[in-house]
């Protein structure tokens, strides 16, 4: 019975990811019925990102991308999925309410029409979602993440924001007037998921397919810095949206990609975070009440005399011999990050898979730990000073935390070895802090 189970369910996983369901396999009456079609999807996720490795390399010998700028952006999703440890999204929140206080009717949830229905309302949402999230600085604080990644690959799919959740729930609150919740979130994980593989530079045209989806053609615009690619080409599983409302534009030059101020850091919480502070830094600059509430809502690049989306003419000039930022941390160091990754990566998987027999102070104590992880490896990328009394602290909580059983070895046998590791980890990591302080003692002496 496993054996005629396992190709069923790689079959819907795959097909998931190229939003080739259909309404009969993927309607359910009760909203806990609905797969975690997303969570389902991390193997295809790992196992794509591995072929686009390998057809890189085989095509034309290159790798479109670094190992340091995967892990940031890997890290990035793991961050981003942190709070749904501890609540239901809120997009699925705020939509259940609206339905079971405010509906105006109830479509059938058996009928392929809505289906279908709840598949544009969803596709022409996220054009809104995404659109706003563009041309509203107090959004576009939390989006830009996804852009600042400077490479294009399946990573840079990955690379989620941490606080946008907390705001695009109110642009699908409409359909939650006539749909139920249980279709809505089987589209909402399915649209998601259809952007995945779109973020590749190695399918270059699909055609006439072009003209109706959303491909890596049109997408690899959306995520550059060049003056045409700039606010355009939205869509998520449809490129019609861009069409019908004067956002689209086709692949002409070069695409370079990133932020038009790269962020420069591999660092996961200033990835996350480090356009609030330019937010805040830019309202608090103006004077007027009207200044401040529009440099809020306005576009990013909007001052006062401008449009309401401001000059981008007065962007960097790109010129397509732009250099991504590297890390020039040194190999070990980066076969060291890759290996704590590794560790920390499956503590996360534990603590989904096991998150409903652990105690909330568990899941909220693991949190703390992957977060912690993530963040004193991108200190050591960026060779912070801070870097080394920052990982010796963070070995000493796994230590600790490994002892104590919280953190689970891949196999029983690896426990002994895995804790042995770590505590030479400590070792180096407190002999490197002492090294600085006389370092730093006899200078100033």
């Amino acid at each position: 019975m496993t054996g005629g189970v396992l190709p069923g369910a790689v079959s819907t996983g795959v097909r998931s990811l190229f939003f080739m369901l259909t309404p009969n396999e993927s309607s359910f009456e009760k909203l806990e019925d609905v797969p975690p079609y997303v969570q389902q999807a991390t193997p295809f996720f790992a196992g794509l990102m591995l072929l686009e490795l390998l057809v890189g390399l085989l095509k034309d010998g290159g790798i479109r991308g670094t190992v340091m700028d995967g892990f940031t952006s890997i890290s990035a999703g793991m961050v981003s999925r942190l709070p749904s440890l501890f609540m239901r999204s809120c997009e699925l929140t705020a939509y259940v309410y609206v339905w079971e206080h405010h509906r105006l009717l109830e479509l059938p949830w058996d009928s392929a029409w809505t289906w279908w229905f709840t598949f544009l309302g969803v596709d022409l949402g996220y054009y809104w979602v995404h659109r706003f999230a563009h041309e509203v600085f107090l959004l576009w604080a939390a989006h830009q993440v996804h852009h600042s990644s400077e490479y294009y690959n399946l990573t840079t799919a990955l690379r989620q924001s941490l606080t946008q959740q907390f705001t695009s729930w109110i642009f699908y609150l409409p359909l939650a007037l006539v749909v139920p919740p249980s279709v809505f979130a089987v589209h909402i994980q399915l649209n998601l998921l259809y952007q995945f593989w779109i973020h590749t530079e190695l399918i270059r045209d699909l055609g006439p397919l072009e003209w109706i989806f959303n491909t890596p053609k049109h997408h690899r615009v959306h995520h550059g810095r060049n003056l045409y690619c700039i606010d355009k080409n939205y869509g998520g599983i449809l490129i019609i949206w861009d069409r019908l409302f004067g956002t689209f534009a086709l692949e002409d030059e070069k695409v370079v990609y990133g932020l038009v101020f790269p962020v420069k850091t591999f660092e996961i919480l200033r990835v996350q975070l480090h356009y609030y502070k330019h937010l805040w830094r830019k309202f608090c600059n103006f004077k007027k009440i009207s200044n401040k509430v529009l440099a809020v809502v306005n576009g990013p690049s909007w001052r006062p005399g401008l449009a309401r989306l401001g000059d981008h003419s007065r962007n960097p000039k790109i010129t397509g011999e732009e250099v991504p930022h590297q890390s020039s941390c040194s190999p070990p160091l980066q076969v060291y990050v890759v290996a704590h990754f590794l560790l920390v990566l499956w503590s996360y998987h534990d603590v989904f898979e096991n998150k409903a027999v652990f105690s909330q102070p568990t899941v909220f104590g693991m949190s703390c730990y992957i977060l912690f992880t993530l963040t004193s490896l991108g200190f050591i990328i960026d060779e912070r000073s801070e870097a080394a009394l920052l990982e010796m602290l963070r070995c000493v909580v796994m230590v600790t935390i490994h002892r104590l059983g919280f953190i689970r070895p891949v196999m029983p046998s690896l426990a002994l070895p895995t804790e042995v590791f770590v505590s030479l980890c400590l070792l180096f990591w407190a002999l490197q802090v002492v090294s600085r302080h006389l370092t730093i003692r006899r200078k100033l002496e």
